[in-house]
């Protein structure tokens, strides 16, 4: 492999632009020296987070689950040593844990406080019929399409869809484009859905697990990363049939001249963009496109030629795309003993429980223990989340936007049927919560049509690509680590001369025993 003289400018410091590091850098002859990420936060991996420690609480704003089949994914982590023992590769140390702790939900519907019994599905022939017919139609018959528009009001009161919307954070509203990509890229996942078999797990959070090895990995190998380096534009020279990029403006009035050899990816849009997080004693503030930054770079993107997309269906409609998370941080093991007991699964196993009769539509998770290396055993960390956080409560006469930490996990206890088990530990000053507003954590569902997202490498360009959720990969599913990681391929193998090629998204589809499996599973 003959070096590469190329300087590469990636903005954003989410997984897809990792990804495209280690690619350069090992498969191009790219010097690592040469590879620049320009990140306006102070802390690197976009949507894969995890942070804070016991006295402050653990925050997770939202957690990526994982399967076999993500090839791009794996492949990526093959590559990268563990953060805790480096002879061990980040793929052979999580396939190592899911070996340890399977995923087999015991408890994963709840009703009343009671398990509810999902041994059917709870469809009638003709929502089976849809859910197989909606496989089948084209794509590009479903523009700007709803779920709802799809379906029937039945079928959104059916174990089924509450199966479904809670783990995928799929709303009535989301695009039934998007559900027709994950009906089909994820056919095989059907039978186990209700149990969440076949769900995989890294050791730690994200953070821990997979941001901080790619980043030892690639700074070892000279990749700067520029952190509080926000681009707020890109000029670029548009022909006919001809487009290239030729500098990168920065907030601070910094501008970056494109040599010939140069280029440029792009992260467009992020779910994770404006966050704000909350306390016990306060609410977090819901924020917008005015405090973000890869969405105001995309908009003034797209003023300038079609082939950039249009951002407006992912980003215009917060009240639509938002929902709120919360991390709960205990010196205390009493809930985790109780749920442990109740759901049947020990921590790790059990994946989403859902809280079907929340007007929240509340569910919390219980990863295994410790989630976190700086996590001591004494201290017990779960996450939880709310896809209508702007109903009132059960509860709590309060919506979930205006509740903060306390106020949220009143109204889990009152669902659980814990609050007199929980008061001595909320007195005793044992328990913390976080609670988040993600006003565009569902934007990527949004209904949209197609081009609507920019190709990777648009036609035409000569040295940009975009990388993400929101640029158009063809078959893979949105909200996906893999489909981040292979934006990062195709833009690498697609602008760099190498003997490799972007690995194929997993046909199971086509595979007449997992859809014999699934036929039988919607018909339980």
């Amino acid at each position: 492999m003959q070096e590469n003289s190329s300087k590469v400018y990636l903005i954003g410091s989410g997984i897809a632009a990792l990804a495209s590091a280690v690619y350069l850098e090992k498969d191009t002859g790219v010097l690592g020296k040469n590879i620049y990420i320009l990140e306006k936060d102070n802390i690197a991996g976009g949507a894969c987070d995890g942070s804070g420690n016991e006295e402050d609480g653990f925050l997770v704003r939202g957690g990526r689950m994982h399967e076999a089949h993500y090839e791009c994914y794996w492949d990526l982590l093959s590559n990268i040593p563990s953060l805790e023992d480096e002879t061990v590769s980040v793929k052979e140390e999580s396939f190592a844990f899911n070996k340890k702790y399977v995923s087999n939900a015991k408890a994963r519907l709840l009703k009343d406080a009671k398990k509810v019994d999902l041994s059917s599905y709870g469809l009638s022939f003709k929502e089976q019929a849809k859910l197989v017919e909606l496989t089948f139609v084209p794509e590009i018959t479903l523009n700007n399409l709803r779920i709802e528009d799809w379906f029937d009001q039945e079928f959104f009161d059916t174990n089924y869809w509450y199966i479904w919307s809670t783990m995928f954070a799929f709303q009535k509203w989301s695009s039934v484009a998007e559900m027709r990509r994950y009906m089909k890229r994820f056919i095989h996942l059907v039978d186990g859905l209700y149990k969440i078999g076949g769900i995989l797990r890294t050791k730690y959070n994200q953070y821990d697990s997979v941001i901080r090895p790619l980043r030892r990995y690639l700074e070892a190998r000279g990749v700067h990363f520029e952190m509080g380096r926000e681009v707020v534009d890109i000029d670029f020279n548009l022909s006919a049939d001809k487009h290239t990029a030729t500098v990168i403006h920065l907030k601070n009035g910094d501008e970056i001249v494109l040599a010939k050899d140069d280029y440029v990816f792009i992260t467009n849009g992020s779910i994770t963009e404006s966050t704000d997080v909350g306390s016990w004693s306060e609410v977090p503030k819901l924020k917008g496109v005015d405090e973000s930054g890869s969405w105001k770079l995309w908009k003034r993107l797209a003023k300038k030629h079609e082939i950039f997309g249009n951002p407006s269906p992912f980003c215009d409609n917060v009240d639509l795309q938002k929902w709120y998370s919360f991390t709960v941080t205990l010196k205390d093991s009493t809930f985790h003993d109780y749920m442990q007991d109740f759901t049947g699964n020990v921590d790790g196993t059990g994946g989403l429980v859902t809280m079907t009769d929340s007007n929240w539509l509340m569910s919390i998770v219980i990863a295994h223990q410790p989630h976190f290396p700086n996590q001591s055993d004494s201290v017990k960390i779960f996450w939880g989340y709310a896809l209508y956080p702007d109903r009132k409560g059960n509860y709590v006469n309060k919506t979930m936007s205006e509740c903060n930490g306390e106020e949220i996990l009143e109204e889990l206890y009152y669902h659980l049927k814990i609050q007199e088990m929980m008061q001595p530990i909320t007195k005793a000053g044992k328990i913390n919560c976080l609670p988040v507003s993600m006003p565009f954590i569902d934007s990527l569902f949004m209904p949209r049509k197609l081009g609507d997202r920019p190709d990777v490498i648009p036609k035409g360009a000569t040295n940009f690509a975009f990388l993400g959720q929101f640029a158009e990969v063809e078959k893979d599913c949105v909200f996906t680590v893999e489909y981040s990681v292979r934006t990062a391929q195709m833009a690498v193998y697609g602008h760099f001369d190498t003997d490799k090629e972007v690995i194929p998204v997993y046909d199971s589809i086509h595979n007449p025993k997992y859809l014999i499996a699934a036929m039988k599973a919607l018909s339980r």
